[in-house]
């Protein structure tokens, strides 16, 4: 395992900072001596504590982008939180809808890490952590699966294309945990995990030099099971005919 990447000290930005798993990067950051945190969301909020600067940041505007990488020159580490969820149907569901999930979780991530990629590299390199999910390998969750699978494959090719300039690519990994996005479906849901649990277990593995951090047991247990045949991982294809019929 590589050297791993030290919070105390660091300058953060988090953006998604005001969700459940937002403000967890946010406070535990500061509980582990970083000098600064910025805290990014599209209506930022007021914190206490004078390190953290509210940051007006839109992961799904260009500009705001830009701007706020202007803002927050300093950072070194980026922590690509931000994102959003839909129960629209892949096969049925409004195209429109199902469009602005993978916008924000492939493209509006893509934004951050392309902006502020040369903002680490400018202060000696830093680190990239892309915040994932156990969707990304098992695809129950339409297009939010989709945009997960797509943005891990994004965070493999960003960690070759960075890994040069001196920006170190990690892919945070979590099954379902409880913040407010998790907490607002009206579908039944196996157990969550509690933001303050994933965002130790991150940080402490991001600390460890781990590339490819899996925060929770859900994540563990998918991950081991990418191995599996398809008809194991989803028994309902099993019950289909040689044809496609039941």
């Amino acid at each position: 395992m590589s050297a791993g990447t030290r919070i105390d000290g660091a300058t953060l930005l988090v953006t998604g900072a005001n969700g459940g798993l937002g403000v967890e990067f946010v406070a535990q950051a500061l509980e582990r001596g970083a000098a600064r945190v910025y805290a990014a969301a599209r209506t930022p909020r007021t914190w206490a504590d004078e390190r953290i600067v509210p940051l007006e940041l839109d992961v799904d505007d260009q500009e705001s982008v830009e701007r706020a990488a202007r803002t927050a020159g300093d950072t070194t580490i980026t922590i690509n939180n931000a994102g959003t969820t839909s129960l629209e149907p892949l096969s049925t569901g409004d195209v429109d809808v199902l469009r602005a999930v993978v916008e924000t979780n492939l493209w509006g991530s893509l934004r951050v890490a392309r902006a502020f990629a040369p903002v680490m590299q400018a202060n000696g390199g830093g680190s990239l952590v892309n915040v994932l999910s156990a969707a990304s390998w098992v695809h129950r969750l339409g297009s939010y699966s989709v945009s997960k699978a797509a943005m891990w494959a994004a965070t493999d090719v960003l960690r070759l294309e960075l890994a040069p300039v001196g920006i170190r690519v990690v892919g945070l990994h979590l099954g379902f945990t409880r913040t407010p996005m998790m907490t607002k479906q009206t579908v039944a849901l196996p157990p969550m995990g509690e933001p303050d649990d994933v965002v130790r277990s991150a940080y402490d593995q991001i600390e460890a030099g781990a590339l490819e951090v899996l925060a929770d047991e859900r994540s563990r247990q998918v991950r081991a099971a990418l191995a599996l045949p398809l008809e194991t991982v989803y028994p309902e294809i099993a019950q289909l005919g040689p044809t496609g019929a039941a």
